[in-house]
């Protein structure tokens, strides 16, 4: 792996790390189940894809 290629996959870690702290912190704050399970859902994606890319290491 080039070193621009190790600069983006720690990019892309570092975003897919910041989505899924804010996935979490809006499922603590929503009313509606409905809602909070799609952001769950998503969260639960993100950390998916960032244990993909983490695995590219």
């Amino acid at each position: 792996m080039t070193s621009k290629e190790l600069l983006y996959v720690e990019d892309a870690l570092g975003h897919e790390q910041f989505f899924q702290t804010k996935c979490s912190e809006a499922m603590s704050s929503l009313q509606d189940e409905n809602l909070r399970d799609c952001v769950q859902q998503m969260a639960q994606k993100h950390q998916q894809l960032f244990t993909g890319l983490y695995g590219m290491l």
